[in-house]
């Protein structure tokens, strides 16, 4: 057996080389897969990818994804489309090594492969849309935690999973940026919620007892943070336990409003659909391919390619100022 995964291997990586030649303005079906459908987060992302599909009219988008945050199910659903064989899949890869196989199986058989939101492994996609880079993220949370709770302050995560692939790397860069930029600053533990709002208000009111002397908690991931804010509300914490994460301002906006939370960090997820459908289109007409350097996204205007990722931009700040402004 171990020849064949060698081989199969070796296939994937000569498609990669030998991509399929470009057809500028040739229709395209796009499947689209979030990590997990109905929460506000993939909604708006959704909502974006919509209205770049209508823009573009020679973009069919489906945008199917499982009901729970499982790269199994993710597997399966691409699994069944690659028959059907679709011009791209793009996807929202809920762990980058697990749903690898699958990806490669894809562009073996002549379709275009991208990631968007969570990245899969570089040698199982084209390229990669980031919502903003992953230095980026990480310090601006720990800037904004030490602003709010102090520069010595103890600290907890509440992450979605451990193999969640932007988390992971948020999580490792924030750790780096934590020992260089605020030594004194202490992580007392990760806790992980796998994308479940129950979970994460039950292992932040556990953090919560396990380490009365905590002032401060960070949500990582569109869910976690809500569930963590409304913890530390539940707990009578608020102004006494900052909360700092990311997710979108309707999730948060009450937490905002009533002082649990000060600062929403996040970037448009509308933005990021949107933005997603344009990378697909571009792959496809090979106005994107390695070496590129921008492309054209339409209202988002030029947007910079860095190596074989596509960067929406800088991440973006809500507060009691400006959060009502948003509607996703």
């Amino acid at each position: 057996m171990k020849w064949l995964w060698v081989f199969m291997g070796v296939l994937a990586s000569a498609f990669i080389l030998a991509a399929p030649e470009p057809q500028r303005g040739k229709p395209i079906t796009l499947l689209m897969v979030p990590k997990i459908k109905g929460i506000d987060y993939f909604n708006a992302c959704e909502k974006g990818a919509k209205e770049a599909a209508k823009e573009l009219a020679s973009v069919k988008l489906i945008y199917e994804g499982p009901t729970e945050a499982s790269v199994e199910r993710q597997a399966e659903l691409i699994e069944a489309w690659i028959a059907r064989k679709p011009d791209v899949i793009a996807v929202a890869c809920n762990d980058p090594s697990a749903i690898a196989p699958t990806l490669k199986k894809a562009m073996a058989r002549g379709i275009r492969v991208i990631t968007w939101d969570a990245d899969a492994k570089q040698d199982a996609r084209e390229f990669f849309v980031n919502q903003a880079t992953y230095e980026d993220i990480a310090r601006t949370l720990v800037d904004e935690m030490a602003k709010q709770a102090g520069e010595d302050a103890p600290v907890a995560v509440v992450t979605s999973s451990f193999t969640a692939p932007n988390q992971s790397e948020w999580l490792k860069r924030m750790k780096a940026y934590m020992a260089k930029r605020y030594p004194k600053m202490k992580l007392l533990t990760v806790k992980p919620s796998e994308e479940s709002l129950e979970l994460a208000f039950k292992v932040t009111m556990d953090i919560l007892k396990a380490y009365p002397h905590v002032r401060g908690v960070f949500g990582i991931s569109s869910v976690a943070f809500p569930g963590a804010a409304e913890a530390v509300r539940q707990a009578g914490k608020k102004g006494k336990v900052a909360v700092v994460g990311l997710s979108t301002p309707k999730s948060m906006r009450d937490y905002v409003h009533d002082g649990t939370v000060k600062t929403v960090i996040l970037w448009n997820p509308v933005d990021l659909g949107y933005l997603t459908v344009y990378t697909a289109k571009a792959l496809c007409d090979g106005t994107l391919k390695r070496g590129s350097k921008f492309i054209i996204a339409g209202r988002l205007g030029k947007r910079e390619v860095r190596g074989d990722e596509v960067l929406l931009g800088p991440p973006m700040k809500f507060t009691k100022a400006n959060i009502d402004r948003f509607d996703f």
